[in-house]
């Protein structure tokens, strides 16, 4: 199987193991956001799950790999520049990985539907003696993830580890 771009889907990474984890407490068959979905490696898992997902990315050839997958909605944006794409929305499920720009921390939170779930994997503090990233901008600090989301959302897990591949 190959998508538009001639890129066979087996040629993206596997999905995260934090986000296989968790997909199944996203209420099935809603809508999921994959924000900063990059390679698509989670949108295509998620449209695979029966999801209808919107992956969202700056990088067009990105987005170009996942054209015409079926129950995938892509959109090209800047999320760092300009407005947020999806204001008024709301999501079943939002996937985020491997991304971090502080000031969509509250959007997110409040772009969670009712009863829906946000899962969030990326690099904090300590990334820097093990490669890249290593730009604080990029690190989340110890509790941060927690505080960003304290009182407007019920957390189900957390983990703050070294991951080996």
């Amino acid at each position: 199987m190959s998508d538009s771009a001639g890129t066979p889907h087996h040629l993206v990474p596997q999905p995260s193991a934090w986000v296989c984890r968790w997909v199944s407490y996203i209420p099935h068959g809603g809508t999921v956001l994959d924000l900063a979905c990059g390679s698509g490696r989670h949108a295509l898992l998620l449209a695979r799950l029966g999801y209808r997902v919107h992956a969202v990315d700056r990088d067009p050839p990105a987005l170009a790999r996942l054209a015409g997958v079926a129950g995938i909605i892509t959109l090209q944006a800047d999320l760092e520049a300009g407005r947020w794409p999806y204001e008024g929305r709301s999501f079943d499920g939002i996937v985020v990985t491997n991304y971090l720009f502080r000031p969509l921390l509250p959007v997110l939170v409040s772009a969670v539907a009712p009863g829906g779930i946000l899962i969030y994997e990326t690099f904090a503090l300590g990334n820097e003696a093990y490669g890249r990233p290593s730009n604080p901008d990029f690190l989340l600090r110890p509790g941060e993830l927690l505080d960003a989301v304290r009182g407007s959302m019920r957390v189900i897990a957390y983990e703050d580890l070294k991951v080996d591949d």
